[in-house]
C-alpha cells in the first residue's frame, strides 16, 4: 500500500472531525461554537481534497454535506456576532 501526501491530508481531516466530536461529547467544546464549526469544516475539506485522488462517491456525499452544514453554522455565528445585542 502506498501512502501519499493526500492520504495524510485526508487522515488529518478525519482526526479533526473525530477529535472535535469527542471534545463535544466530553463537554470540552461547545457543539455550536466557532472552534467546532471550523474543525468540522476544515476536516471535511481535507477529506474532500484526498478524494480528488482516490474517489469514493459515498465518502464524497457525506463530506460535501458535512462541509455545507459547517458553512451554514459558520455563517450563523458570523451573523450573530454582527447583530447588535438586544
Amino acid at each position: 500500500m502506498d501512502y501519499h501526501y493526500y492520504d495524510f491530508i485526508g487522515n488529518l481531516g478525519v482526526a479533526l472531525i473525530l477529535g472535535s466530536y469527542l471534545l463535544v461529547q466530553l463537554r470540552r467544546l461547545p457543539a455550536t461554537g466557532l472552534a467546532n464549526v471550523i474543525a468540522n469544516g476544515t476536516g471535511a475539506a481535507c477529506v474532500l481534497y484526498s478524494l480528488l485522488f482516490d474517489f469514493n462517491l459515498s465518502a464524497f456525499i457525506i463530506e460535501a454535506a458535512w462541509l455545507l452544514i459547517s458553512s451554514v453554522g459558520l455563517l450563523r455565528i458570523l451573523r450573530e456576532r454582527r447583530s447588535p445585542v438586544r
